[in-house]
């Protein structure tokens, strides 16, 4: 009877050890930051990342001389750009959507290049006006055929390399932006930014 009694005792010493542990792992505090306050987890792209990256490169770009030679062949009317396919072609999973949204505020914030909408985009607004010229009143339809047409068009794809060993990681990443004459096909800027990062990962200690 002893041992069962000591073998109950055991039992429920050793349920309680794990109520608590799990207890103490599930909890949790959440606190709001600044949106662009730099945090870095896991070590992989992130939010801040991709600001960076695109103010960064647009920045770049805005500085060459294929914007000063725009404005005067065409007699100082701002080009006009649209975003079109970044790649991913990492390791992991990036937002490229994000990237894209980056990049295009940056060129629009400048206040230098005038962004038009992307072929998907272009689908739902020629849907609409189309909706438009059949349900809208006449003096609030907006009319096809009065779009503006780009003259440069921003392409690029995101590389990461890793390397490993034991606990310690780098990940190294390349971020390769094209600037392309859509009427010559003529590249007029290529911008590269790189970002390498050490993750150190520690084992647990119970």
């Amino acid at each position: 009877m002893k041992n069962i009694a000591k073998h109950h005792l055991y039992t429920v010493n050793f349920l309680v050890v794990i109520i608590m542990f799990i207890g103490c792992s599930a909890h949790k505090t959440v606190e709001r930051i600044e949106t662009d306050t730099t945090v870095d987890l896991s070590g992989r792209w992130n939010d801040t990342d991709s600001r960076q990256v695109s103010e960064e490169m647009i920045l770049d770009c805005l500085n060459h001389p294929w914007i000063t030679n725009h404005m005067t062949q065409s007699k100082a009317v701002k080009p006009i750009v649209i975003v079109g396919a970044i790649r991913n072609m990492s390791m992991e999973h990036i937002a490229i959507n994000t990237f894209v949204n980056d990049i295009e505020r940056a060129f629009i914030n400048s206040g230098r290049v005038t962004v038009v909408a992307s072929a998907e985009e272009r689908g739902e607004l020629r849907a609409e006006k189309e909706d438009q010229s059949e349900f809208a009143r006449a003096e609030t339809i907006k009319r096809m055929r009065r779009e503006h047409g780009a003259d440069y068009m921003m392409t690029g794809e995101i590389n990461t390399i890793q390397d490993r060993e034991g606990g310690t990681q780098v990940t190294y990443y390349q971020v390769d932006l094209i600037l392309t004459d859509i009427e010559s096909n003529e590249k007029v800027w290529l911008g590269q930014k790189k970002i390498k990062k050490l993750i150190e990962r520690k084992k647990a200690v119970f």
